[in-house]
C-alpha cells in the first residue's frame, strides 16, 4: 500500500509539471511576443481554416492529458473524462483570448479533446498489456518521467536559444 501511495504521488507531481508546461506553452508562448497576439479573434466554425501542422500539434500536446486522466480518474466515466478534456481546452482557449496571446478557436477545442481521447486509449492499451493498473501506472510514470525531463530540457534549450530551431 505504501508503494502504491508513492506511485500516486509521483503521478500527481508529473501531472502538475505537465500542466505547468502546458500553461507555459499555450499561454506564455515561451515568453515571446508574436505579431498575431494583439488580434482578438473568435472562431466558432469548426475546421473553417485547416492548418494540418497546428491540428497535429494540438492533438499531440493533449495526449498526455488523456493518459493522466486515465490514471488519476480511474473511477470516472468516459463522458466525465471527455468533459474534462473539453473543459481544460476551453479554459486555455478563453485565457488565450482574454490575455491576447491567441484566438478562441473551436477547432482547437475539438482537436485538443481528440488528443485527450487518444491518450485515454493509450492508457487503456497499456493497462490491458500489463493486466494490472498499478503496474501500468508505474510503467506510465517511468515513461512520463523520461518525457518530462526531455520536455523541460528542450523547452529550456529553446528558451535559451541553444537549439538550431528559432521560434522568434
Amino acid at each position: 500500500m505504501k508503494e502504491n501511495n508513492k506511485t500516486n504521488k509521483l503521478t500527481n507531481v508529473l501531472f502538475i509539471i505537465y500542466l505547468i508546461a502546458l500553461f507555459w506553452i499555450l499561454l506564455f508562448k515561451f515568453g515571446v511576443r508574436f505579431s498575431y497576439m494583439e488580434n482578438r479573434n473568435v472562431n466558432l466554425i469548426p475546421f473553417a481554416k485547416i492548418d494540418v501542422a497546428e491540428i497535429i500539434l494540438n492533438v499531440v500536446i493533449f495526449v498526455p492529458l488523456g493518459i493522466y486522466a486515465g490514471v488519476l480518474f480511474k473511477g470516472r466515466t468516459f463522458s466525465t473524462k471527455l468533459f474534462f478534456f473539453v473543459l481544460i481546452s476551453s479554459m486555455f482557449e478563453l485565457l488565450q483570448f482574454i490575455l491576447r496571446v491567441g484566438a478562441f478557436d473551436i477547432t482547437d477545442i475539438i482537436t485538443n479533446a481528440v488528443g485527450g481521447v487518444i491518450g485515454l486509449m493509450i492508457f487503456k492499451a497499456i493497462e490491458r498489456l500489463f493486466k494490472n493498473s498499478v503496474t501500468a501506472q508505474k510503467f506510465i510514470n517511468i515513461i512520463a518521467t523520461i518525457g518530462t525531463v526531455l520536455m523541460i530540457s528542450l523547452l529550456l534549450l529553446l528558451k535559451m536559444n541553444m537549439l538550431p530551431v528559432r521560434y522568434q
